[in-house]
């Protein structure tokens, strides 16, 4: 392949990377564009669920807006739930990704944080050490921004979630997606079906052989959420990567009609603080963006088993110093005091050094 061809190659398939989240705002604003249909679309995103967010009470410094103001950082969440709704109670935001936007040269990065990453969460109004995922259940978004802020030395102010079922219906909605199942997974992605046709009152398949196949909705979910084999919670954040990148790849070449179909199906599902204006602002961002390397956070980790299994950043200063001279270009960067205090007590609790 010649080297300019790989180099397209290499592109497209960066770009095709944009998880569903992200996928729904751009084809939101595509419709915009090519509807002409201002009104249309506001009366469209008025269907989301929308929340307003105590910016105060989200964890951004004075000290990170400056360091970070060519940043726009944005959480995008999926949560545990298969209500339509976002109650908080007993809900997790399973997949964290940060989508942060170099506002001076367009470069766009996902940044996923894993869901058991030992930090510091506000509890009951108290914090507390525990995994990143049961933020949201003790708060909502604006919880789980504020542990990202506070642990990550963040300024993030605006999230978009979606739920699992926004995930079953957009992959039955694209006449599923292809996937390949090794052996070993094949007797937990069928737990998995199990619960969820029981759940939901579906009836879903069993897989019964491996090697790539057509996954329904259903089918797609159960394989996202398999994280019991070999590179257990890592492993499951390459899966729904999978699944997604498979879903993006498909609705790219949806025409504008099934665009349309599509995203009134999607819309009702997703809650974000984002306004209107805010979404379509993205759109030269995403049409015109360099969607760099996508990575996960912590780099490095040790696992700890207290009450449950928890990944422990080794060190949370050194990982969050790591990120922002290499992903916010900040050479200088050193961590705040209460990132230095965070990180001696994981030291503390777990005993983990460098």
């Amino acid at each position: 392949m010649a080297k300019k061809e790989k180099k397209q190659k290499t592109a497209i398939q960066k770009a095709i990377k944009i998880i569903s989240i992200l996928l729904i705002i751009l084809v939101i604003a595509l419709v915009a564009i090519f509807t002409g249909g201002y009104t249309y679309i506001n009366s469209l995103i008025g269907t989301m669920n929308q929340e307003q967010i105590d910016e105060s009470q989200i964890g951004v410094s004075s000290k990170s807006e400056e360091n970070l103001k060519n940043y726009r950082n944005i959480a995008l969440l999926g949560v545990d739930t298969r209500k339509d709704n976002y109650e908080t109670y007993n809900n997790r935001s399973d997949c964290i990704i940060i989508a942060s936007i170099n506002e001076k040269n367009g470069d766009i990065r996902l940044i996923s944080v894993y869901r058991d990453t030992y930090l510091q969460v506000k509890e009951y109004g108290k914090d507390k050490l525990d995994k990143i995922t049961h933020a949201y259940s003790f708060g909502g978004a604006q919880n789980t921004l504020l542990a990202l802020n506070t642990n990550l030395d963040l300024n993030i102010k605006e999230y978009v979630t979606v739920n699992f079922d926004a995930v079953i219906e957009a992959v039955d909605a694209l006449g599923g997606v292809t996937i390949n199942i090794t052996n070993e997974e094949i007797k937990y992605i069928n737990d998995y079906i199990k619960s969820l046709n029981q759940l939901l009152n579906r009836s879903a398949k069993s897989i019964t052989k491996a090697g790539q196949q057509n996954l329904n909705g259903i089918q797609a979910l159960a394989y996202s959420r398999i994280r019991y084999t070999a590179g257990g919670d890592y492993k499951r954040t390459e899966r729904m990567r999978d699944v997604l990148e498979a879903m993006a790849s498909k609705a790219k070449n949806l025409g504008i009609g099934q665009l349309i179909n599509l995203i009134n199906l999607l819309v009702p599902k997703i809650s974000t603080n984002l306004s209107t204006g805010d979404i379509i602002s993205l759109v030269p961002t995403l049409i015109n963006g360099n969607f760099t390397e996508s990575m996960g956070w912590p780099y490095n980790t040790k696992g700890v088993t207290f009450d449950l299994w928890y990944g422990a950043p080794v060190t949370l200063e050194s990982n969050v110093v790591k990120m922002h001279k290499e992903i916010f270009n900040d050479a200088d960067y050193e961590a705040p005091e209460t990132v230095k205090k965070i990180s001696n007590d994981i030291i503390s609790k777990t005993g983990y050094k460098e």
